[in-house]
């Protein structure tokens, strides 16, 4: 028999072999906070690390002029790139929310590997030939040159919301995992991280970013890796592991489910997870910035593989992960207890479980997280430089800016998106587990970005009005059902059924979650309470898969841009610039006979008299073969 206190009401409940030691769910967490001074050397001295590269390249090797600041000269090589494209997708997002996500859910969205690999054949044949032969610095020139300036702008505006929207999570996620390890508040950390890489990022320009991602990502790897080997030890070894999420059903098959409400399935995870990456890795200016800063598309193409190589071995270990928090913590889960406060706390949480005790390692792991974190975060700013200069000032400046103007200007937007990120870390504290969040937030943005690309690229009967129409279609749709899904989430009307947990086995007092049913005496500690999906009736249409969020704002993007171009008369294909569209589109058009042959079939005269005779012969005889005059 076990005392649990709530509130002053004391119940017995018979918990079976559970033993208490009189201790606390705080005082078992106090315990665990155990940052020391090796700790907080091992997290300073990556911070400095960064510090040390930005003023590097911001004072001894500068920037001679904003494509050095911006594309790094054009001429970064292969490895780094790779690092740094790993750095800016897994941030500390992915380190702690993918092993959340099978400790909650199960390893089923592992399965998305499958989308992230036909993702990179689609990305490699058909986007990016087009993007590196542009030799573009902002990805959404694109649209200028195949539309017009106001898609350009659109465009640009789209991808400005998506950082905004996303950089707070980037931030406010290390801060939880130095909450856990340390009890220091999360507004103390945010605008600490904010300072360092804005510092570094607005110094050093590109080439900071990409070597700075470079140190990141090994500590980050390192760190997940020692985590991971020291967990399983700690478990028993592979073998328990395994079987410990295999009784709990967190090993699963794939789910063929055809219902588009099932939160993971073959298909969602599969197409929506190849249109979600391929948004993130094809067309976000984050991303393509990295790609078109290496010198030939052969370049490109390897470290796009090699990129994918990495990130499959991240997010395989980052599941396994999850796995082992699940073997550690099989018999007294943490979130019930409330020794993890918030669900992306469990990875922090198995650290000091794990190698908490041994002096350093902690802060080394702290500072993967934050590696991971700062990467995406100054990705992310640059990026947001990028745009502000190429697609929000230079279009509108009758004066051409000075080298030093543009280099102020372009500081001046990393100070400025740096400080809003930190204010909207507010609002992202009160929304749900941080996987989900950041895909189904993105996907306002980027479903509809992805769709005006994919009809500049593949449909040359799209117009300028089109696009335009179709783009703001699919941001109205998708920031109708996104935003409202995150509400029916955050307030409790929309929950989705997860794995199954017990306290049976704790051996310290604890407050169970408010989630649970805390007022009845007779509160069972081995019920998991949110083994039930509830849904209000008013949101069962939110009730849809996030991972078809994309592919939905893409599609609709799409169906209005050709609606639109029809009723206002589409492109001639022949007038769309070749080199705007993907080669194998290239080679379906037919090309004109005649060189410079317009719409109305009247022959211009050539520079010669003996050309003009001939151009003329040519011209009498189509007539004559056409019937027409």
């Amino acid at each position: 028999m076990a005392e649990i206190v709530l509130e002053g009401i004391q119940s017995s409940v018979d918990v079976g072999e559970k033993t208490v030691l009189g201790l606390g769910v705080a005082d078992i967490g106090a315990a665990m906070q155990r940052f020391d001074w090796q700790d907080y050397g091992s997290f300073v001295v990556m911070l400095f690390l960064c510090v040390l590269v930005g003023f590097y390249f911001g004072f001894i090797k500068t920037s001679e002029n904003a494509q050095e600041y911006l594309m790094g000269g054009r001429n970064m090589q292969i490895f780094p790139v790779a690092m740094s494209l790993l750095a800016s997708y897994i941030s500390g997002i992915s380190m702690l929310g993918i092993p959340t996500e099978v400790y909650v859910y199960g390893i089923q969205y592992l399965y998305i590997i499958g989308g992230l690999f036909i993702m990179a054949f689609v990305f490699q044949y058909i986007y990016l030939p087009v993007f590196h032969n542009l030799n573009l610095t902002s990805t959404y020139e694109y649209h200028e040159r195949r539309f017009d300036r106001k898609v350009r702008l659109f465009g640009s505006i789209l991808f400005s919301f998506g950082m905004i929207t996303w950089l707070p999570l980037v931030i406010y996620v290390p801060a939880l995992a130095f909450n856990q390890v340390t009890g220091v508040n999360v507004h103390y950390t945010t605008p600490a991280v904010c300072i360092i890489c804005i510092f570094y990022t607005s110094m050093g320009g590109l080439k900071a970013v990409v070597w700075t991602d470079v140190i990141q990502t090994i500590i980050m790897f390192g760190s997940l890796v020692l985590v991971v080997v020291k967990g399983t030890l700690d478990a028993g070894g592979f073998s328990n592991v395994w079987q410990r999420n295999w009784d709990s059903e967190r090993i699963e098959r794939p789910n063929f489910d055809l219902d588009p409400s099932s939160r993971h399935t073959v298909w969602s995870l599969s197409i929506g997870g190849f249109v979600y990456f391929l948004q993130n890795g094809a067309v976000t200016q984050n991303m393509v910035q990295r790609f078109l800063s290496l010198s030939t598309i052969k370049s490109a193409t390897k470290s796009l593989w090699l990129y994918i190589f990495l990130l499959t071995i991240t997010m395989t270990i980052c599941c396994y992960a999850g796995m082992v928090i699940y073997a550690i913590y099989h018999k007294c889960d943490p979130l019930t207890t409330m020794l993890a406060k918030e669900k992306d706390q469990l990875l922090p949480l198995l650290v000091m479980e794990t190698i908490g005790e041994y002096p350093g390692l902690p802060g080394i792991f702290v500072a993967g997280i934050f590696s991971a974190a700062l990467s995406s975060l100054s990705t992310g700013l640059n990026s947001m430089a990028a745009i502000v200069l190429e697609d929000f000032v230079k279009p509108f400046v009758v004066k051409p800016l000075t080298d030093k103007q543009t280099h102020l200007l372009m500081e001046v937007t990393v100070i400025v998106v740096g400080v809003i990120c930190v204010g909207l870390v507010v609002v992202v504290e009160r929304l749900g587990t941080v996987l989900q969040l950041t895909m189904s937030l993105n996907a306002i943005a980027s479903g509809p970005s992805l769709g005006i690309f994919t009809m500049g690229i593949l449909l040359p009967w799209v117009n300028a009005k089109g696009a335009l129409c179709g783009g703001i279609s699919g941001l109205v749709i998708m920031s109708w059902l996104g935003f409202g899904a995150q509400a029916a989430i955050a307030s409790g009307s929309l929950k989705f059924p997860e794995k199954g947990v017990t306290t049976e086995g704790c051996h310290y007092h604890f407050v169970p979650k408010p989630t649970s049913p805390l007022l009845d005496l007779h509160f069972d500690p081995t019920l998991n309470g949110t083994d039930i999906t509830h849904t209000d009736e008013r949101f069962m249409l939110y009730r849809l898969s996030y991972l078809w969020y994309c592919l939905i704002g893409a599609l609709v993007t799409i169906f209005v841009g050709l609606v639109v171009s029809y009723f206002t008369t589409p492109n001639n294909p022949q007038d769309v610039d070749p080199q705007l569209l993907t080669p194998f589109v290239r080679r379906l058009i037919k090309p004109r006979k005649f060189p410079n042959e317009p719409t109305d079939r009247i022959i211009f005269a050539y520079k010669n008299e003996e050309e003009n005779n001939g151009v003329n012969a040519i011209a009498m005889t189509k007539i004559e073969d056409d019937g027409t005059p």
